[in-house]
């Protein structure tokens, strides 16, 4: 954990002096147009959860709406329902032919799936599952790229009762088994390939050497996408044809009545001690969660055409990709392929051409599309867009102004949007009809939210002074523990502030109350909006034979907001260089992924120490911020961190 809340730059976001209301016309026409929500939920937050329970299907109701026990939370609990069957049977009567999801793929080819076709498919792989031993309670991994078979798999775990644990395509072999392992799954869905500029990706090769060390998995289930382009093997007994079993699965398949705290999925995301945490997601809460954080942030409307860009692997593809806009009957959009294949318009064509009302993409890309320069969205008639939203890290208000003023053409609100694997929903973001908008700042807790910042003894700090982003009341979607390991969730959220959960963000609120983040006070990076481990970093460069020691930091990055610096100590008779730089990156990308690939790396004889051993990653901070180095008197050897400052000074300068 880091010995303060952060400080940097947050002054100057606080003079931020720009405002932007709601469009009249936009106002007029909001979901939700009456302030008076706030305090409505405020007095009656479970009262007020339940009105939104309430509009979804229950098989049986529920007896209270929530049971808090710190650390534990049932939302909703002697309930029964199917979150699948909310997303698609509950449509069928009123939109069975209205499309669910156009997906494009990055070659060009198409596919659109209305919510007859999606509940015809997903209703055909949940008997393929049942076929291949799959019971309610089973783990099933999918490992697939942003295909319409990725949500057809997870709806169809859902339906069934089997959590599902996706796993991002671009994870390594390595990568794919840990998470395997850790939730024992019993199933692999994967793919030949996937398209990705102009190249594929080889995810039945790396399933391969995955499974060869999860014993756990019985069947291995293959969709057919790169076909020709790609040479893979299929083991017999083994390896299965997405295509030959769905064309023997029966049609029909009822959707099981599940309690709801039913556990639905396992999703694996960056810890500060190594090991990935497998983040647990029940049933009910989440539902009702992500569908109502869906129709108030984005507005949606019937209507309306949503294109989140965010990979499904992660958790915003979850919950508003597959879970929340299907929950509120939308047609999404799904893109397989990256902004800038064939060219760096591909984003802006894609909105022409499906005529996209309402984008979520991350600041990451947002910078990198201002790199690239205003010409390209210029290219394309992009008068469809009504609302753009912002998802993953904080956006500094120039990304924030660019994307406002180019994108939206001044007249599409812009909703910031904070939240995190483990809350499941969005739970900091301006309502688009009610709130007036400050470039960079997240803006207040949703109706129902009630988040704080607090200073290190856990109490609230005044106006503009830094603190960290706790959260003071339980919420429906939130996670309900670390799988299989109790004592991890409760001393990594619950134990810091007594009776607050601790989001690991630090932030302040300036005088009218709006929210600025600040990222992460603790040793997880936030690479593009993706939290990488320090630690799981550190571990795979140790992993290499020819290191003896490595300390890894974030770094500021233009595009990617942070990016990976490693210090790393050499064992001796192994020489540094540019080859052994080259050397290490790879082996980092393959033991966790591309993500993970450090920006620098840097050599040294000798890390600083404190006298107990401990590497002072905030000296190391301090070294490539250019700051003026902190307290060393601590360290066994002062003087090695200021041979490290002008080692570091003299790279980063020639």
């Amino acid at each position: 954990m880091a010995d303060r809340a952060p400080e940097r730059t947050i002054e100057a976001l606080l003079l931020e002096a720009r405002r932007f209301d709601p469009p009249e016309a936009f106002r007029r026409q909001a979901v939700l147009q009456d302030p008076r929500v706030y305090d409505q939920a405020a007095k009656d937050p479970e009262g007020f959860w339940a009105s939104y329970a309430r509009e979804l299907h229950w098989f049986s109701p529920w007896e209270r709406v929530l049971d808090w026990t710190l650390p534990y939370a049932k939302w909703f609990p002697g309930g029964r329902t199917n979150i699948a069957y909310n997303a698609l049977d509950r449509h069928l009567a009123a939109r069975r032919t209205k499309a669910a999801i156009i997906w494009e793929g990055e070659p060009g080819d198409e596919r659109v799936l209305t919510y007859g076709d999606l509940h015809r498919e997903v209703c055909k792989f949940a008997n393929v599952l049942k076929r291949l031993g799959v019971r309610t309670g089973d783990r099933v991994a999918i490992y697939l790229p942003m295909i319409p078979e990725l949500p057809i798999a997870m709806l169809a775990c859902a339906r069934i009762g089997a959590p599902h644990t996706v796993v991002f395509g671009g994870f390594s072999a390595e990568s794919l088994r840990d998470r395997m392992n850790d939730a024992k799954a019993k199933v692999l869905v994967t793919a030949d390939g996937g398209w990705r500029r102009g190249k594929v990706l080889p995810l039945k090769r790396n399933c391969d050497e995955a499974v060869e060390g999860a014993p756990s998995v019985e069947h291995v289930v293959v969709v057919r996408r790169a076909g020709d382009a790609i040479k893979i093997d299929m083991r017999e007994g083994r390896d299965l044809w997405w295509h030959r079993l769905m064309a023997e699965a029966p049609l029909a398949n009822e959707a099981e009545p599940l309690e709801s705290e039913h556990l639905l999925y396992i999703l694996y995301t960056s810890g500060t001690t190594g090991k990935p945490k497998g983040i647990v997601h029940t049933t009910g809460g989440y539902m009702v969660g992500t569908y109502a954080t869906t129709k108030w942030v984005f507005d949606l409307k019937d209507e309306d055409v949503f294109w989140c860009t965010a990979d499904i692997g992660w958790v915003t593809g979850h919950s508003y990709i597959v879970y929340g806009p299907l929950l509120n009957g939308a047609t999404e959009v799904m893109y397989e392929g990256t902004p800038d294949f064939p060219d760096k318009d591909r984003f802006w064509a894609i909105i022409e051409k499906y005529r996209v009302n309402v984008l979520y993409t991350a600041p990451t890309a947002i910078r990198t599309f201002m790199k690239w320069g205003p010409e390209f969205p210029a290219r394309h008639d992009l008068s469809s867009l009504r609302l753009l939203g912002t998802v993953g890290e904080p956006i500094n208000p120039e990304a924030w102004i660019w994307y406002y003023e180019h994108i939206g053409k001044k007249r599409c609100p812009v909703v910031d949007t904070w939240w995190q694997t483990e809350t499941g929903m969005i739970l900091i973001s301006p309502l688009p009809g009610l709130t007036t908008l400050k470039p960079g700042s997240a803006t207040r807790p949703l109706p129902g939210i009630a988040a704080e910042v607090v200073n290190e003894r856990g109490q609230a700090v005044g106006a503009k002074e830094g603190g960290y982003l706790v959260l003071t009341r339980p919420w429906p979607a939130m996670l309900r523990g670390i799988y299989g390991d109790p004592e991890r969730y409760q001393d990594q959220y619950w134990s810091r502030f007594p009776n607050m959960y601790f989001t690991g963000d630090g932030a302040k609120r300036d005088e009218e109350g709006y929210f600025w983040l600040l990222g992460r006070v603790d040793d997880v990076i936030n690479v593009a909006g993706h939290r990488i481990g320090t630690y799981e970093v550190e571990s795979a460069l140790v992993d290499h034979p020819s290191v003896a020691e490595a300390a890894v930091i974030g770094i500021e990055h233009d595009v990617k907001g942070q990016a990976i610096a490693a210090f790393v100590t050499l064992k001796e008779g192994n020489k540094p260089g540019g080859d052994a730089v080259d050397t290490l990156k790879q082996h980092v990308v393959k033991k966790i992924g591309a993500l993970a690939r450090p920006e620098q790396i840097l050599f040294t004889s000798e890390l600083p120490k404190t006298r107990s051993g401990k590497i002072m990653r905030r000296l190391l901070r301090d070294i490539a911020e250019g700051r003026v180095l902190g307290d060393t008197t601590t360290l066994a050897d002062p003087t090695v961190v200021e041979a490290l400052k002008t080692r570091y000074e003299e790279e980063a300068g020639s």
